[in-house]
């Protein structure tokens, strides 16, 4: 598993295929909590239900953090399917 401590505020969240999938707010126990603004609305197959609200990604979907960016092991479009989303 990643360390959850070297994923920072603002960080860049991209797929495994190098496409954007949010901004990092911050981290909260074992997920990575998005700003709000990035919805994964831009995101080819997306959903517009996930507008409006923050989406959680799991730390176990990361693969690696390099420089100012946190790369996941599944495509853009995959992990925008599979984000949890706030109550």
């Amino acid at each position: 598993m990643t360390d959850a401590s070297a994923i920072k505020e603002h960080m860049e969240v991209i797929g495994a295929d190098g496409v954007h999938v949010g901004t990092v707010d911050h981290v909260e126990g074992e997920r990575i909590k998005l700003t709000k603004k990035d919805s994964g609305a831009e995101i080819e197959g997306a959903e517009g239900s996930h507008a409006g609200h923050h989406h959680y990604i799991s730390l176990g979907l990361v693969a690696e953090v390099e420089g100012d960016k946190v790369r996941l092991s599944a495509n853009a479009d995959v992990a925008v399917e599979i984000f949890e989303e706030e109550a």
